[in-house]
């Protein structure tokens, strides 16, 4: 059984918690005792259901203010698929929060208010969704229960959406009415809703291909960490810890260390205590090579016929989430899995205006403005552009001084060596 993850998105108050809980209560996949809770906690609600917000709403601040400020993870499961939902922030506070959980998902839900139509933060999520290539789009608008379930404002909704989906290059979006509070079209087909035909949101997650998203890829390995137990029984043992990103490596495989260029072949590749004779993405293992070579914390092992490019000078599209701004000349840590290199900031080539999705001018980025830099590093990146290999072509930049993110982004281009 294939598994789903799928991240909720959208402006505050949009229901995405409520969507979430909606989906939880009425395909029965919360326990006993999680409703228990939930019902002492709650306010009352007018149609005798609990707050089913509060399911996902999990810190005390988050129930105090009435918003989602982490991003929450749920697990479900129905006879046709499994599912990982992913509950993210829709206060433009919390932009980073959403960044994060988006990342490694198969799909969004951009949740619009029918009362309020598109919104910012609708623009700004469907631009990340977009850039970090979510390969299925879905956008239910909400709470039309308050509209009288009007076709009117959801063909509204629909064609204005469908504007910024042009603009953005999005793959094919799919549109479906729904009041998360009252349930409906949540899991059923609702009553109230006859001149919609489609699916309804659980039979789309059920059914949605994830086919296209099976294709091979060149294989990634980051060193973690070094074994060397010196101990009397291992002596010369030597072993290379991590967590393949993409692809699979075999015992065997001619390999390339990068940045090095160093050669090698696989002897052995170890995981949960024994030796196997293949691993593939996303299983931890350790690698034992034939030869001893100078290895470090961040090199990454490839395969000669798939091995990526190096560069020193890249050019990112960075989603800005400190409260210092960027601006050229500032210096910062450029960390891409295990692998963290000083880099400094060369021009900002332009800022994305998150209402039109124009490209403008910049001389300085401000909190969860998104942006194209080019950096310098000090020392070679073994790359793949976010295009190419999206596991090796994210990355993060973090303060120097205070050791916090200060940027979420994805290579674009390069120079190579």
């Amino acid at each position: 059984m294939d598994i789903l993850r799928f991240i909720t998105a959208g402006s505050v108050d949009d229901g995405k918690s409520t969507l979430i809980g909606r989906l939880l209560y009425d395909s029965k996949n919360i326990l006993a005792d999680q409703l228990e809770a939930v019902e002492r906690a709650s306010r009352p609600q007018e149609n005798g259901i609990p707050d089913l917000a509060l399911i996902t709403d999990g810190l005390r601040a988050e129930r105090e203010q009435g918003i989602t400020i982490d991003v929450a993870y749920k697990y479900c499961a129905t006879l046709k698929r499994k599912f990982i939902i992913i509950d993210a922030p829709g206060h433009v506070q919390y932009t980073r929060n959403m960044i994060t959980g988006a990342s490694n998902a198969d799909l969004v839900i951009i949740l619009v208010d029918a009362r309020n139509g598109i919104q910012e933060q609708t623009r700004r999520h469907s631009l990340i969704a977009s850039l970090l290539q979510i390969p299925h789009i879905v956008v239910a608008i909400n709470k039309l229960d308050l509209t009288g379930y009007s076709q009117q404002v959801f063909e509204q909704i629909k064609s204005d959406y469908e504007g910024i989906a042009r603009n953005l290059n999005l793959p094919t979006v799919t549109y479906i009415p729904i009041s998360a509070l009252q349930g409906d079209n949540i899991v059923h087909p609702s009553a109230n809703l006859p001149w919609y035909t489609g699916k309804p949101l659980l039979e789309h997650l059920e059914t949605v291909s994830l086919l296209n998203d099976e294709k091979p890829q060149p294989a990634r390995f980051p060193v973690q960490y070094i074994i060397r137990p010196q101990t009397e029984q291992l002596h010369d043992y030597r072993g290379y810890a991590g967590r393949i990103t993409s692809g699979s490596y075999r015992k065997g495989d001619s390999v390339t260390l990068l940045p090095s260029g160093y050669s090698s072949t696989i002897t052995a590749i170890e995981t949960d205590g024994a030796e196997v004779e293949e691993a593939f993405a996303p299983q931890s293992i350790v690698l034992r090579l034939a030869d001893d070579l100078d290895i470090s914390r961040g090199d990454l092992v490839v395969k000669p016929d798939e091995a990526p490019a190096l560069s020193k000078e890249l050019e990112l599209l960075v989603c800005w989430i400190d409260h210092k701004p960027l601006t050229a000349g500032n210096s910062y840590l450029l960390q891409q899995h295990s692998n963290r290199v000083k880099c400094s900031v060369q021009e900002i080539l332009y800022k994305l205006d998150v209402h039109n999705l124009e490209e403008q001018p910049a001389d300085k980025a401000q909190l969860n403005e998104i942006v194209k830099i080019r950096v310098r590093t000090a020392s070679p990146l073994a790359y793949d552009t976010y295009e190419q290999l999206s596991s090796n072509g994210r990355l993060i930049l973090i303060d120097e001084t205070s050791n916090l993110t200060a940027g979420a982004g994805i290579i674009r281009a390069a120079t190579a060596l």
